[in-house]
């Protein structure tokens, strides 16, 4: 068996060898909560899958997540993915880095074949890796040598001749060898992102400051340096992809009524401020989504 120190002729950490314990996946696309836009389609056109990090890397990565699809002699297919706060490594031909949050939605032409892979790192992991602040780098690929010893060509070939379970095993070697250290500003983050994900009814940047004991421009400048987002756009974000979710699951005639029941248990008192953001973020209206229309 190939020690775990084992480097290949590009420099970087070997895989584990095919007879070793290969990590399983355990979730994909059957099942909502990754913002993928109409995944009822998009299993169609795709096969979506996430793995669990090593277990020493938990505090600092949410999941790896692959994208798999053969559309050899079928027309080609656009998904669109709900924006998070997240700073995502992306593996993919000629398009290997890491990316920033934003608050704009994504969209992602597929055709004929390929497969992509990526790290998605929790609100606030990925700097401890960078060790810079976030919000000056918005908007800007940063090139994925500045946080693991790998460039992007080579790991653009490492998953060309890689299984995506090799490629979790090489991702967890990298990601340690980078040595992110755990501190009370990444274990902070880590708790009031989970409080944000898992509490619909805080809404506001005020509950925040109140539930943690944090002036609101301390958090402010806490969010900005290290998850690049604001924690208003934070909260707007995670209560917008739940939106979102609700008309997935029950959408297919959502009436006046029901979203404007929706609109207020997700925090909002006035439905055109709801459908405002709710365009800004997915691109069209509630009532479009509903009706599984695109802009």
């Amino acid at each position: 068996m190939t020690d775990t120190n084992t480097f290949n002729a590009a420099g970087i950490p070997a895989p584990t060898p095919a007879g070793a314990a290969a990590r399983s996946p355990f979730y994909d696309s059957s099942e909502p909560g990754l913002g993928v836009l109409n995944p009822s389609a998009g299993r169609r056109h795709f096969r979506l899958l996430r793995y669990d990090p090593a277990p020493e890397l938990a505090l600092f990565v949410r999941h790896y997540w692959t994208v798999e699809w053969d559309l050899t002699d079928v027309r080609p297919y656009v998904q669109e993915v709900v924006p998070n706060p997240c700073v995502n490594l992306v593996i993919e031909p000629g398009r290997t880095f890491c990316f920033t949050p934003t608050t704009e939605r994504f969209a992602k032409p597929l055709s004929g074949q390929g497969k992509v892979f990526g790290v998605k790192f929790r609100p606030g992991g990925f700097y401890p890796l960078l060790r810079e602040p976030l919000s000056p780098l918005a908007g800007r690929p940063i090139p994925v040598e500045r946080i693991i010893a790998a460039t992007g060509t080579e790991l653009e070939e490492e998953l060309r001749l890689r299984s995506s379970e090799e490629t979790v095993l090489l991702m967890d070697r990298l990601l340690l060898a980078a040595n992110p250290r755990p501190d009370a500003e990444t274990e902070l983050l880590h708790r009031i992102t989970a409080d944000i994900a898992g509490d619909r009814e805080l809404t506001k940047v005020d509950q925040l400051c109140e539930r943690f004991g944090i002036e609101k421009r301390t958090l402010q400048r806490l969010f900005n340096r290290r998850v690049g987002l604001s924690p208003k756009w934070v909260i707007r974000l995670h209560r917008l992809q739940e939106a979102a979710e609700a008309l997935d699951r029950g959408a297919s005639g959502a009436s006046r009524t029901t979203l404007l029941h929706l609109s207020h248990e997700l925090g909002y008192h006035d439905q055109t401020h709801f459908g405002k953001d709710f365009k800004t973020v997915v691109g069209v209206t509630p009532e479009m989504y509903a009706q599984g229309m695109k802009r």
